[in-house]
């Protein structure tokens, strides 16, 4: 088993690191030039207070530096992983087959535990922070484990399998 991530740590592929790079180099470069020259045009048409094109520019930039930052944060804090071993052990990077305890055997649910950002096509991502997933971690294909619900319900969950994601 590896060692399981620390607190904050936001596990991701290497091709999922590489597409975060390049989304916030693109943000950083021509994007964020781009949104400079319109809020310049916009600011050469004159009253700014009943320009709704400036306002409009203003707001995207606030959003764009919104996303620069949290990929920032993200990339910071990244561990950039292999693989884990395909030995039944749930830990980030693996895609989990749950059911609840007491639901029938083809009422299951699959996920990947990793980082949101890197929500592949078709299938959930729980962060290892998440109440699920932090009660999970570590643990192996065949365990029961309880955790508590966001609405302080208690919920207890059966892993069916866990193997590597090969996205």
């Amino acid at each position: 088993m590896t060692q399981a991530a620390q607190p904050g740590t936001v596990w991701l592929t290497q091709d999922a690191y590489d597409k975060l790079q390049a989304e916030l180099a693109n943000l950083k470069g021509p994007v964020r030039q781009e949104i400079i020259a319109r809020i310049s045009s916009a600011r050469d048409e004159g009253d700014l207070k009943e320009n709704g094109a400036y306002h409009a520019a203003r707001e995207e930039q606030g959003k764009i530096e919104g996303r620069i930052r949290q990929l920032e944060d993200i990339l910071r804090r990244a561990e950039v992983g292999e693989t884990p071993p395909n030995d039944g052990v749930v830990e980030p990077g693996m895609v989990v087959t749950y059911k609840f305890v007491g639901d029938d055997d083809d009422e299951v649910e699959t996920f990947l535990l990793g980082a949101r950002e890197i929500e592949p096509e078709g299938l959930t991502v729980y962060s290892p922070q998440s109440p699920l997933g932090s009660a999970i971690n570590g643990k192996q294909k065949g365990d029961t484990v309880s955790y508590e619900a966001p609405n302080g319900k208690e919920l207890q969950v059966v892993i069916v399998d866990a193997v590597p994601f090969e996205g």
